[in-house]
């Protein structure tokens, strides 16, 4: 591992949003320099939308913060293939079932069909797979042994089939969104179940569940059925990471149920407190504040915005330049808005890379064997190290990306540093922002490309900027990007 974040010998305290005390906190590890982070993943019953997206990106993020910092990373996210209702609270069909029935597939063929989908997503927005990556239907056996040690200290109780979790033995049930029990005792938020002694009890264990004729089933010590959802998170974070851990992340409609319910069942079982930091990310909603949700049919998809020429690192961009715990607005307007933004960036790179083109292959290999010494010979006792210091401190501000951002941008435009030092400092940014900068390049124009870029500087030139902007239209259809600099029209291929 590399330290990226003390060149100078000066690391400074990484501060987390934790949702479980409302405030930042510095990031303590529970052992030695480990990094433990459990990341709640898709439940892979339809494609994943870009406001499912923007989550993964903020985990994507988290991980190469702190593997900046320098710490041992282990990320775990969980694939939902079973157990996951139409509603948190125990309603509903099996997502996955339904789906699969009115497709009339088979329902684990369907699952890996729509896993391999997100992943091929994930791998366009340059997310780094995670460490370990757990499917709920392989994972049945920790499941289970979980559920055994929360019934064996008395927090579950079989009704009409089912084993359910109950709530109020957990006194501090609802501390992570404030709930409080003596409130839920009041009044019910959710219809009651005659199944349940309160109607915020879940299940743990179906073997009955609102739709009969489940097609997975597994057996268990309460009957063949098949777990709840929230049991499956728990387990399997406990399995492959330990009974604590440092982080565990999610969107914040997490935090009311799901969340809350996991962190009900662990603590139950393993009789202490389980995770240390809870950091949550906000929605991506539509331009008039509704929620994407598959459910109604109001979602877009990373291919929709391929098919609209977006690229898939714009929408990476976007989400970059919006801090994770603040609401993003989407609409056509800031999605374009953003490419010309995230064009403008990779121009002023691909410029600085042609001007110390003598030097990128030193520089790129430094980088990969020797990343210190990369700092020492191109960036140390330069104007560069302020950026640098920057970009370190607004990711160390619980990863404050826009204003890193802004640290890079303010590097790419400061004329007291060299381009080689520019681009040297640009790819140690890069470990954090993903871009993978070193394969940006202009490429080449064929003779019509040319001479179409030559009609439209005529154009622009006579102010006729209708036809102009029609001639970039087309540029654009053949994969050739313009921009339009203080020394003249710059392009560069898809």
């Amino acid at each position: 591992m590399t330290d990226f974040s003390s060149f100078d010998g000066k690391k400074p305290e990484v501060h987390l949003y934790n949702t479980m005390s409302g405030k930042k906190e510095i990031f303590e590890p529970l052992e030695d320099n480990k990094a433990r982070m459990y990341c709640c993943g898709p439940t892979v019953y339809n494609y994943v939308h870009i406001g499912n997206l923007r989550k993964y990106i903020f985990d994507d993020l988290l991980r190469r913060v702190l593997e900046f910092f320098n710490y041992k990373v282990i990320h775990q996210m969980n694939i939902t293939d079973i157990g996951h209702l139409e509603s948190d609270a125990d309603e509903g069909e099996d997502k996955l079932e339904k789906e699969a029935k009115k497709k009339g597939e088979d329902v684990i063929s369907l699952a890996r069909f729509y896993e391999k989908a997100f992943f091929e997503d994930t791998a366009k927005l340059n997310i780094l797979k995670p460490n370990i990556i757990s499917r709920a239907t392989e994972n049945i056996d920790c499941m289970i042994d979980l559920i055994k040690r929360i019934e064996k200290n008395g927090y579950a109780y079989m009704s009409n089939g089912n084993l359910y979790f109950d709530v109020m033995k957990k006194k501090d049930y609802g501390k992570l969104a404030r709930l409080s029990l003596d409130k839920l005792k009041a009044g019910a938020r959710i219809d009651i179940d005659s199944s349940k002694k309160s109607p915020y009890d879940f299940v743990l264990w179906f073997t009955k569940s609102k739709f009969t004729n489940h097609i997975l089933n597994w057996d268990s010590p309460w009957g063949e059925g098949f777990p709840g959802w929230h049991i499956e998170c728990a387990a399997m974070s406990i399995k492959y990471l330990g009974e604590q851990y440092e982080i565990h992340t999610g969107g914040i409609d997490h935090i009311p149920v799901h969340h809350t319910n996991e962190i009900a069942e662990a603590e139950a079982a393993i009789g202490k407190s389980w995770v240390k930091y809870w950091l949550h990310s906000e929605f991506l909603v539509l331009d008039k504040e509704e929620k994407m949700s598959k459910s109604k049919g109001n979602f877009v998809t990373l291919s929709n915005l391929i098919e609209d020429k977006i690229e898939p690192l714009t929408f990476r961009f976007i989400c970059l330049n919006a801090h994770y715990r603040k609401k993003m607005i989407f609409s056509t307007q800031s999605v374009h808005g953003g490419q010309n933004s995230y064009w403008g960036f990779k121009e002023k790179i691909i410029t600085i890379k042609e001007m110390c083109a003598d030097r990128i292959e030193m520089i790129e290999k430094t980088y990969r064997e020797d990343p210190e010494k990369l700092y020492a010979e191109y960036i140390a006792n330069t104007n560069a190290v302020n950026h640098y210091y920057s970009f370190r401190n607004a990711l160390a501000d619980d990863l404050n990306s826009p204003i890193a951002l802004a640290s890079v941008f303010n590097l790419l435009k400061d004329n007291s540093v060299k381009s080689e030092t520019k681009y040297a400092l640009a790819l140690i940014f890069d470990a954090v922002l993903g871009f993978e900068i070193n394969r940006f390049e202009r490429g080449s124009l064929n003779e019509e490309q040319k001479n179409l870029i030559e009609m439209r500087d005529k154009a622009r030139a006579a102010k006729d900027f209708l036809k102009a902007d029609e001639i970039r239209q087309i540029l654009l259809e053949k994969g050739v990007i313009l921009q339009d600099t203080e020394s003249g029209t710059r392009f560069f291929k898809e």
